[in-house]
């Protein structure tokens, strides 16, 4: 496994990774201490309930999502951003087709097996 990705990412040299159903990502960069990924969302897809040890940070390119972190639910679109700390249940469901870029620390180890 790779432990650092190239210094360059052209979008249009990489392939959409599937997910879930109707959502597919796009890993920008990394090293151990850091992930960006960009995913992108059907209307109606819902990444469900899910926790993981990584802080996230997301900001929201295009679309409009419910956003389920811990007890708190809210509607954000393009523009919005939010955070989930390490552990914490979250879940989102695309109201409309949507794009997002998510921030991992440390690197989401699990997203490059195979790669």
């Amino acid at each position: 496994m790779q432990i650092q990705s190239e210094i360059i990412f052209k979008d249009g040299e990489h392939e959409w990774e599937s997910m879930w159903e109707g959502i597919a990502r796009k890993i920008i960069g990394y090293d151990g201490r850091l992930m960006t990924v960009k995913v992108k969302f059907a209307k109606g897809a819902v990444a469900l309930a899910h926790h993981h040890p990584h802080s996230q940070s997301a900001y929201i390119v295009q679309g409009k999502f419910e956003v389920n972190i811990g007890k708190e639910r809210k509607i954000l679109s393009a523009g919005d951003g939010f955070y989930v700390p390490p552990d914490v249940e979250h879940s989102v469901v695309a109201l409309e087709e949507g794009l997002v870029v998510d921030a991992f620390s440390p690197a989401r180890e699990d997203f490059l097996k195979g790669k």
